[in-house]
């Protein structure tokens, strides 16, 4: 199915009009272009800013890594360190 297509099927099954279709495609699109890598990174400060400690974002985004669009294994918890470290 094309972008096309999925704008046209949206459209008429849900009464959307065609600028409110193209603004979500974005930003579904930009919700969904983030790599696993982006997406540790930008938790752990997340997560660092409410005061949360480091064992328990670990932990945290193992979880959270698990639910995401991308397939991934299971993290470890040094997997998870050595994104955001390097």
């Amino acid at each position: 199915m094309t972008r096309a297509d999925l704008r046209g099927h949206v459209t008429q099954s849900y009464g959307v009009r065609e600028a409110e279709f193209d603004r979500l495609f974005e930003e579904f699109a930009a919700f969904f272009d983030v790599t696993l890598e982006e997406f540790i990174r930008r938790r752990h400060q997340e997560m660092q800013r409410t005061g949360a400690r480091n064992a328990a974002i670990y932990a945290a985004l193992r979880e959270e890594a698990r639910q995401m669009r991308f397939a991934v294994r299971r993290l470890s918890e040094r997997q998870v360190r050595r994104i955001i470290y390097g």
